[in-house]
Order: structure tokens, then sequence, then C-alpha cells
């Protein structure tokens, strides 16, 4: 009653009004409890819950071939000139980012719009020279989603391809969520460290922006995976590009080397033991690096079914989330519960933990109808 007659007081006013007439014992946790159990306020300060680290993706520890397991996203926009001399005209453009969740080799292509049509096209330019992927990746954006629905509808006509596989997995991660998709929002900030700092106030054509890229590209490929050993003999570090070609990208070709052990091999087994080397260095410390948990050790709170929540937009002020009731929660692979459906007056809708705030109110349940109320 005091709480709602101060208008939603603190913990420290509300505690301090009432020992104008009663000094109560354990006064200050008891009014901490009443402002952490006020909805109202509680929908201001609205607090998430955080659960623990997952685990890496299959598609993230396991090798076959690179881009076979690929997340897609968009980098940009970036201003380009229509044509060379004086007079030009600046375009929008965007750039398309493709990299393998295995071994984070990066894929740069330059797409004039957001359109599906656009996004079609760059994937079509990404299946020729790398292969068609097995699995994609990407957020919830109407461009991936569009194209989903493209080939979706190709793929359901009854059309000979001469019992070829031509389909490909695409799979969307919750909205709102970039942290899962960690890996292209990774390389999306590295394509931007390189461009604004060698671009400026530079606007190239469309020509020069895609030659542009290709060199960001083969930079990017040719980075270090693995942090470099103390062993002297050890010059080389790991990079996506030996996966890619057996060597880095932006240094020269060294000339053979002249062992007896390895001339005495035959030419397909030479590159077969090169290709084992690689991938042997790939098992033993890139994937070992990769299971190391710098953040969120611990859970915080878990949701469950029937809890009301409110849904945080950050586009909006707190009064107006919306306010919804968990109805299904999706555990991952470990168990770990961190997605979960929730009904709103807009529809179910599917949102990540980082953006679902629990609410102070008890869930009863209805003997009659055996659910919740």
């Amino acid at each position: 009653m005091y709480h709602l007659r101060l208008l939603h007081a603190g913990p420290q006013l509300l505690l301090a009004t009432i020992r104008h007439r009663y000094y109560p014992i354990g006064g200050r946790n008891l009014a901490k409890k009443v402002s952490q159990q006020c909805v109202k306020c509680c929908r201001i300060k609205a607090m998430t819950v955080q659960p623990i680290m997952g685990n890496l993706p299959e598609q993230r520890v396991h090798l076959e071939f690179p881009f076979l397991d690929t997340g897609v996203d968009y980098a940009g926009p970036i201003m380009i000139a229509d044509r060379k001399g004086r007079g030009c005209r600046l375009i929008k453009c965007f750039i398309c980012v493709f990299v393998c969740l295995a071994t984070r080799a990066v894929h740069l292509e330059l797409v004039s719009d957001l359109t599906k049509d656009a996004f079609l096209a760059a994937m079509n330019r990404f299946i020729a020279r790398r292969g068609k992927p097995r699995n994609v990746f990407s957020d919830n954006g109407t461009t991936f989603v569009g194209a989903f629905n493209e080939l979706a509808n190709l793929l359901s006509q009854n059309l000979d391809f001469n019992d070829i596989d031509t389909g490909i997995n695409f799979s969307f991660i919750p909205a709102y969520t970039p942290h899962i998709g960690g890996l292209w929002e990774s390389a999306v900030k590295s394509t931007k460290h390189h461009l604004r700092r060698i671009l400026g106030l530079t606007n190239l054509t469309f020509e020069e922006m895609a030659t542009c890229l290709i060199q960001v590209e083969a930079i990017l490929n040719s980075r270090p995976l693995t942090p470099l050993s103390n062993d002297p003999t050890d010059l080389v570090p790991l990079t996506p590009a030996h996966f890619l070609i057996g060597r880095s990208l932006i240094m020269l070709p060294h000339p053979q080397i002249q062992n007896e052990n390895i001339t005495n091999l035959q030419r397909f087994r030479r590159i077969e033991y090169l290709k084992q080397h690689f991938w042997h260095r790939f098992s033993h410390e890139y994937i070992l690096w990769l299971q190391e948990k710098t953040k969120w050790r611990r859970s915080s709170g878990e949701l469950k079914e029937g809890t009301l929540v409110v849904v945080k937009d950050k586009g909006s002020p707190p009064l107006l989330w919306l306010l919804g009731r968990i109805v299904h929660v999706l555990p991952g692979r470990d168990g770990i519960t961190r997605v979960a459906d929730i009904r709103t007056r807009k529809g179910v809708i599917r949102r990540a933990f980082n953006t679902i705030c629990p609410l102070p109110v008890t869930t009863v349940e209805d003997p009659s109808t055996g659910g919740v109320c």
C-alpha cells in the first residue's frame, strides 16, 4: 500500500516513510522484496534470464570440406560511383559475407541491393567458386527468408534434376539475437575494419570495389586461426587459406622441400600427406582453443511454460513492450533452454532469453482444465 501511495517509490524511500510510524524488523529486506515483486516496477527495470554458455554446434568442430556449412550476412551500405570522372553519382551497394563455420574462411560478394534476386545471384556466384553448401545459417532478414522461399518453391516442382541433390538446408536464428550468429557478425566486423582504413573518403566504381573486396578476402583468409607456438621452427601459423589452397593467400609460394621421405612418395600421396597434416593441426590446435568458455559460465534463473513475461524491444519504451505468456520452450543439444515461444496479442513469436523478462506473478494451475492461469 505504501509503495503504491508513494508512486512506486524505491526501497530506500519506502523504508524511510514507514519508519515515521513503525520500525519493522528486517525492514530493508522487506522494502526490497516489495519493490522487486511490483509488476510495474519490473516492467520498467526488466531483467532478463541468462543461461549458461552453450556448447559449440556440430558444424563448428567437424571439418569435411570448406564452406559445406556456411553462415551468411550483409555488411554496408557502402557508397560507390556509377562511373569514372567528374559528375559521377553515388549509389548504395552492399557486401554479402559468406563464412565457413568450420575453418572461418570468408567469401565476399558485392551486391547492388538487398533484394532476394541480388542475393540469389550472389549465392550462384558463391556456389560456382566454392561449391554448393549443405547448410546455410543466417538471421531472419527478409532477403534470406525470401530466397529460401524462392528455392523451396523451385524444388517443390516436379522437375528432373537427374537424381542430383539440389537442396540447401536454410536455418534461421531467432529474431533479435545477433550473439547466436557471432561467427558471421565477427566476419562483418573484420571486413568493415579493413574497408574503413583503406577507403576513407574515396568512392570507387563497382569494378574497383569488387577488386578491393577480393583483396580484403585474401587478407582475411590468411589471418591466423591459432596463436603462434613457441617452437622457433614453426614460422607459419594455421590459416583458413590452408584449407582452401594449401598455403596462405598473401604469401609467395615456396619451393618444394627436398626431403627423401617426402620425395619418395607418389604425387597424389604427397598431397594427401599435406592435407592430413593440416587437418591434424586443425583438430589438435583450433578445436581445443574453441572449447574455452570466456563468459556465461553459469545460469542465472530459468523460464518455464506458463510464465508471464515481457518482451524487450529497443525501438519502443518499456511501457509499450509486449506482454505474453510462454507456451513452449526449446532446449538445446545440451538440455539447456535458451529460446522460447511466447503468445502475445500479435500472435506467437519466438525469442531468445536475452529479450525475455519474467514478471513476478505466480502461475496457478487450474484444476478444472489442467492448465495454468
